[in-house]
């Protein structure tokens, strides 16, 4: 109806009797959908109502909740703008209705802290006459963190995160093994030590975030480098052990594949973390656009549409919510490596998963060898709790490694073996393959993951997944998924592909 009735000249402009336009109204009852067609068709984001308000004021004042604020924020409104009658700035409207996630999202925007309304409050003296004091603690934790942005130790963190995280997992690791190697008998000792550890390497995360970092990019950076360089760690020590207790591999081809195993898991850990996994990118003329035409097609819904990068959505692709952006044929947001894993770089994470399966079974079988050469014991002689107890007594650092092998051995092949399953005989994506079980779940009849538009036959879906002809005895389908926006004709086999 609103399409309809500015197609026949209706305008938006107009204010109506309570003094509001349409964007405004459009704000208050939350409809997304006309807020963005609105403003792609011209209608200014920071238009005022009879009271000066502009609909993000009128957002966090009148509409309590994360949205439309956040949804008004992604078309770059004045954050500092204030009204006619009171002078308050979108901030003074969300502290004084006590909207702590408005409040939020216009921190994180960049609102002003200092603007001082009629009565010459700032956000902060509004919110302590209101006596909220989860908002003062956000107001207050903010101001110290904008203070300590303009130090030079904040830039210097800024530049060096990445390698003091690195140093952090690093110096973890050696004085884990150091402890487990200390030359005492008390475990109780070692166990006080350890906790003492892992207490303040705890601490650094949360220095880094008081510094101003954002929770989900710290905790997205810290699992990433922790688990790499603790693995590139384990590996490290664990050679060590592998060219005193395996010399007469040395300089053989099982010398040479262990040594090609590591580096061909860094490389692809690498590849994995450093590629674009198919992050959607389009200018703000070009959202525009899209934006227009998906509504007067009678397009403009979730399925479509997605209100948080305000673009059209790719055939297979999903809006990551730690990574803030849409990803084309979304896998998943992987926890081992900080970074979601799509179109771009999901044959990379294959090979990770292959070669981190295959070093840490060298690391267990080169802890074996270790005990067997080193520990005065053997499990058929001794039985199983004296072979244990002697490889505890004879070096808990190998026990350490082997658990951490193992641990990491156990996860890396159930998924390898999982994703190569979906991609094989399914043709799917994780993302897809849950989804589908979630929805057999609520049909009368069963769904088979097999019978998909997107499984082609074993051979037709790793041609296409690898991209690989098989020196011509299969022709692959290359389709970029980054800008699929229509079903695919698939010519190997005459199907037609759609949206799981």
């Amino acid at each position: 109806m609103v399409i309809l009735l500015l197609q026949y000249g209706a305008d938006p402009t107009l204010i109506d009797g309570e003094g509001f336009s349409s964007i405004h109204l459009a704000v208050l009852f939350q409809h997304m959908p006309i807020i963005a067609y609105l403003i792609s068709k011209g209608q200014s984001v920071n238009m005022t109502d009879v009271n000066g308000q502009t609909p993000l004021m009128l957002s966090a004042y009148k509409v309590i909740g994360s949205e439309p604020t956040g949804f008004l924020l992604k078309f770059n409104p004045s954050l500092n703008v204030v009204d006619k009658v009171h002078q308050n700035t979108p901030l003074h409207w969300a502290v004084a209705s006590g909207n702590v996630n408005a409040v939020d999202k216009l921190l994180e925007a960049g609102s002003s802290l200092d603007i001082r309304n009629v009565k010459g409050e700032t956000p902060l003296d509004m919110a302590l006459q209101n006596k909220n004091q989860l908002i003062i603690h956000m107001l207050k934790t903010e101001a110290k963190t904008r203070v300590n942005q303009k130090f030079k130790l904040w830039k210097w963190l800024q530049k060096c995160e990445l390698f003091l995280l690195l140093m952090l997992s690093v110096i973890t690791m050696w004085a884990v093994g150091y402890i487990l190697d200390f030359n005492s008998d008390s475990w109780l000792l070692k166990g006080c030590l350890l906790v003492t550890l892992f207490f303040l390497t705890s601490l650094f995360p949360r220095y880094v975030y008081y510094w101003g970092h954002n929770v989900k990019k710290i905790s997205s950076y810290a699992s990433m480098m922790k688990f790499a360089y603790i693995t590139i760690a384990l590996t490290s020590r664990r050679l060590t052990y592998s060219l005193t207790s395996l010399e007469h591999t040395a300089g053989s081809p099982f010398y040479f594949v262990f040594i090609f195993s590591i580096l061909a898991f860094l490389y692809f850990f690498y590849k994995t973390w450093a590629t674009d996994p198919g992050f959607t990118k389009t200018s703000e003329e070009e959202r525009k656009v899209n934006i227009v035409t998906l509504a007067e097609t009678g397009s403009l819904d979730f399925r479509t549409f997605c209100t948080s990068c305000l673009i059209r959505k790719p055939l297979r692709s999903l809006h990551c919510h730690v990574c803030n952006s849409c990803v084309a044929r979304y896998d998943q947001h992987c926890f081992w490596t900080g970074r979601c894993v799509g179109f771009g770089n999901h044959h990379y994470y294959i090979f990770f998963l292959f070669f981190l399966s295959l070093v840490c079974d060298w690391i267990i079988y080169g802890t074996f060898i270790y005990w067997s050469n080193h520990c005065a014991t053997t499990f058929r002689e001794d039985g199983l709790w004296t072979y244990l107890n002697q490889i505890v007594a004879c070096s808990p650092w190998v026990l350490y490694i082997f658990m951490l092998a193992t641990f990491h051995f156990s996860w890396s092949t159930f998924l390898l073996i999982n994703q190569l399953f979906q991609i094989a005989f399914l043709g799917l994506t994780s993302h897809e393959r849950i989804s589908l079980i979630k929805q057999s779940r609520h049909m009368k009849q069963s769904l088979s993951l097999r019978k998909t538009p997107y499984n082609l036959g074993v051979t037709q879906n790793l041609a296409d997944f690898f991209q690989c002809g098989c020196f011509g005895l299969v022709k692959p389908c290359v389709v970029d998924w980054t800008s699929q926006y229509t079903m695919v004709f698939h010519p190997a086999k005459e199907k037609v592909l759609r949206s799981v």
